[in-house]
């Protein structure tokens, strides 16, 4: 296993914004400042690097095991833009090396490391079970299914590019609520296996806003989330 990589950028140093004494006159209870939404404290990036360093080596266990010839270098990067909403996600960089990218409102949010190890194990699992390639080509087949029907009733060059926009983000969609679930599955297995608790960390979705079950949602609802998480946790 290589060495882990992470991306610890420079203002997170910066960031401790724990309670300090205002110097109140003896007698008087200092006021204490809050702690700015969003924004890390020196504990919460103690806690993602110890998560860090106990899920990366379990992820990538579980990629080499369950797969052939991808990459399971993970490279695990802080998203250091202001006034984002919590977020955490996967991509690759060009030479295909799987990259799990956590923003400072996420890192500053979750409750606990279950939370933070599932949220991980989830993202290091979409890439695992190759979930950016298959939405890649879902989009690319809708793009064409639709951009075709609409060349070939003669529409212009104007409702052709918006009929393949159109077929593109239907593709994307169209697996993308048992993508999020398989996802919810390798991933509690992953989190186990590093020693966290899934189903402590599922309570994440708590804090999230349930999307139900809408119609070409990207996420399926909440309770169905959990209960996939309680139902896999139970067979290990």
């Amino acid at each position: 296993m290589k060495k882990l990589t992470l991306l610890c950028v420079l203002a997170l140093a910066a960031c401790d914004v724990a309670p300090q004494s205002t110097g109140a006159p003896s007698g008087q209870r200092a006021v204490q400042p809050a702690k700015a939404p969003g924004v890390p404290t020196s504990g919460n990036i103690a806690q993602f690097n110890a998560v860090v360093a106990s899920v990366e080596p379990v992820a990538e266990q579980e990629c080499r095991a369950r797969t052939t010839n991808l990459n399971c270098d993970f490279r695990i990067v802080v998203d250091d833009r202001p006034g984002q909403p919590a977020n955490a996600f996967q991509t690759v960089d060009q030479q295909g090396r799987p990259i799990l990218a956590f923003n400072l409102a996420l890192i500053a949010e979750v409750r606990n490391r279950d939370e933070l190890a599932f949220v991980m194990g989830h993202e290091a699992a979409h890439h695992i079970s190759g979930h950016l390639e298959r939405q890649r080509n879902n989009a690319m087949a809708g793009a064409v299914l639709l951009g075709g029907l609409a060349s070939i009733t003669g529409a212009g060059q104007g409702a052709i590019q918006n009929a393949t926009d159109l077929g593109a983000g239907l593709g994307a969609r169209t697996y993308s609520k048992d993508y999020e679930l398989e996802a919810d599955a390798l991933g509690t297995v992953i989190t186990k296996r590093a020693g966290y608790d899934p189903v402590r960390g599922a309570a994440f979705f708590t804090q999230i806003a349930d999307p139900g079950d809408r119609f070409l949602g990207t996420h399926p609802p909440n309770a169905k989330r959990i209960e996939t998480v309680r139902r896999v946790n139970d067979s290990l």
